[in-house]
């Protein structure tokens, strides 16, 4: 009997944008966008649900940060 392994990789688990910067990002995305007020709201939000997903967080240094699950 051979077993197949199976595993969906490198997938977005949601994207967190400033308020300015939530014109870059397109809908029906994959995972859900929260817009923050501000940068320190954004790092808040990326530290919990970083947390809660156990993804890895990417900076890509437009005011989008993404959440990863490698």
């Amino acid at each position: 009997m051979t077993i197949i392994k199976t595993s969906l990789g490198n997938i977005v688990l949601a994207t967190v944008v400033l308020a300015e910067a939530s014109q870059l990002v397109a809908s029906g995305g994959a995972g859900p966008v929260y817009v923050a007020r501000d940068a320190q709201e954004q790092q808040r939000i990326v530290k919990y649900l970083s947390k809660i997903t156990e993804g890895v967080v990417h900076d890509l240094e437009n005011g989008v940060l993404i959440i990863v699950h490698h």
